[in-house]
């Protein structure tokens, strides 16, 4: 039997029956795990890292920004060269780089190496991220597509919920290093996994090869970059240095566009946004992404001013929402494989603001159930829509786009987690009537997270507008009788 090629798959699963997709399954959802696992795990150490380096809280906030930027200004570009290179092929470069700066990271000696590291790291992450939701499509049946998103998801969840306190008693037990060596032995095993069940890319005809578009990488790595620098600069402070840096990344944006307009193989059609499914799919994310950031922007100042806990305490509630994405990742794609991807995620955009009001209106007297509770039906909720939202959009990407579709999905959840730090953090601040929130009387933190969520609620009716209007779009152009 003929291999199948880069861009010509073969049918899900005819290679080798339920266990290779099983094994292929397990190997995404590990190329799932580790970046968010790499986001989360050194947030716990900053101070450690401080200290160690004697470096300010600003240097070392460095060892999340690297690997953030890098990971957001390369995803759809290692999306698109997956597309041209081959994407089997393009993750397990992917999990080599990541693997190895895991090991560079733990052997750093200064902080301006393990920052090289970091930024290195976040390069594999960026294909892990860019290229794990193309393969799904390709390798399990279309009726279990949903219950695939849905396990993705779940690992997802696990890694960012497992982060802070997975890092802490690394810490602890360990020292630093730990937190970053823990990935060798996770990223080795998806390697084999991924070498062992994947079906390998097969050679393309060259007159049907894609050529890769570098002046569109160039122009797209420096508009993301200059605008995850103007959302994360500062420190929650929002001066002309960040006002700069959105203009760059303004007129990057419309240069950007200029040229893909005109180039023979572009890294992203123009035309493609406009696409009723991808270009809502696209925006929706984003929106529900800044969403899911406002309680972990919020909650720990409520939880510690308000409601009096210690960090413990409230690492353990904030772990609540991650923990229960988790939970019904599964279960939420099998929902979604049922009853349809548009369905569930109106269902699951409900559900999120539905949530976000109760957060809004709760009095502090209901004490940590008022808060667990709605912060557990937003992230639920949000795991709905994700399995249901990425099963939709991946379903009607073609082959040949698979890897760039599924770097724009990483892509618009991460532009939605850098917006929502800053925005929800602006809100909050504006709210409370000070920047200044670990010194924030209670009653100011309060009016603080009710109006942040109520704007998180906003926000979410957004998103339900555009899945209602791109459900219209999409019907009045499909012909009598399609799904």
């Amino acid at each position: 039997m003929s291999r199948p090629s880069a861009n010509h798959e073969a049918a899900p699963g005819a290679a080798g029956g339920a266990a290779t997709v099983r094994g292929a399954l397990a190997g995404l959802s590990l190329c799932m795990l580790l970046p968010s696992l790499g986001t989360s795990i050194a947030n716990v150490a900053l101070p450690a890292f401080a200290d160690v380096f004697a470096a300010s809280f600003q240097q070392v906030q460095w060892i999340v920004l690297a690997y953030l930027l890098a990971n957001t200004t390369l995803i759809v570009s290692v999306g698109r060269l997956g597309d041209v290179l081959g994407r089997r092929r393009l993750l397990l470069a992917g999990l080599l780089v990541f693997t190895a700066a895991s090991v560079l990271c733990g052997l750093a000696p200064t902080l301006a190496l393990l920052l090289a590291a970091r930024a290195l790291q976040g390069i594999g992450a960026a294909a892990l991220m860019a290229l794990t939701l193309s393969f799904v499509n390709g390798t399990v049946p279309k009726r279990d597509a949903g219950k695939a998103m849905g396990l993705l998801g779940t690992t997802s969840a696990i890694g960012t919920a497992l982060g802070p306190s997975l890092g802490g008693l690394l810490l602890d037990a360990l020292g630093w290093p730990a937190l970053f060596l823990v990935n060798v032995p996770l990223g080795l095993l998806a390697l084999w996994f991924i070498r062992r069940f994947l079906p390998a890319d097969g050679a393309a005809p060259q007159a049907d090869r894609p050529r890769f578009d570098l002046p569109g990488t160039l122009l797209l790595a420096a508009t993301l970059g200059a605008y995850a620098l103007a959302m994360t600069t500062g420190r929650g402070r929002f001066g002309l240095f960040n006002a700069a840096l959105l203009l760059a990344a303004a007129a990057g944006l419309a240069l950007f566009l200029w040229v893909e307009a005109g180039a023979a193989s572009p890294l992203i059609r123009p035309g493609l946004l406009r696409d009723p499914v991808l270009g809502a799919g696209l925006a929706m994310s984003a929106l529900v992404s800044s969403v899911v950031m406002a309680t972990l922007v919020v909650g720990p100042f409520y939880l510690g001013r308000v409601l009096g806990l210690a960090a413990a305490g409230v690492g353990l509630v904030l772990s609540a929402g991650p923990a229960a994405a988790a939970l019904v990742g599964v279960p939420a794609g099998r929902l979604v494989d049922r009853h349809g991807a548009r369905r569930m995620s109106l269902a699951g955009l409900g559900g999120m603001g539905a949530g976000c009001l109760a957060l809004s209106l709760v009095p502090a007297a209901w004490g940590v159930a008022g808060f667990v509770l709605p912060v557990v039906a937003v992230t639920a909720s949000y795991a709905l829509f994700q399995a249901a939202n990425n099963t939709g959009v991946m379903g009607e990407a073609g082959a040949e786009r698979r890897g760039v579709v599924s770097g724009l999905l990483g892509l618009s959840r991460n532009l939605g987690l850098i917006t929502g730090a800053s925005l929800m953090g602006g809100v909050f601040a504006l709210a409370a009537g000070t920047v200044d929130f670990a010194a924030a009387p209670a009653e100011a933190v309060s009016a603080g997270l009710r109006a942040t969520f109520l704007a998180a609620a906003v926000l979410v009716g957004l998103a339900l507008l555009i899945a209602l209007g791109s459900r219209a779009r999409r019907g009045a152009a499909a012909p009598q009788g399609s799904a």
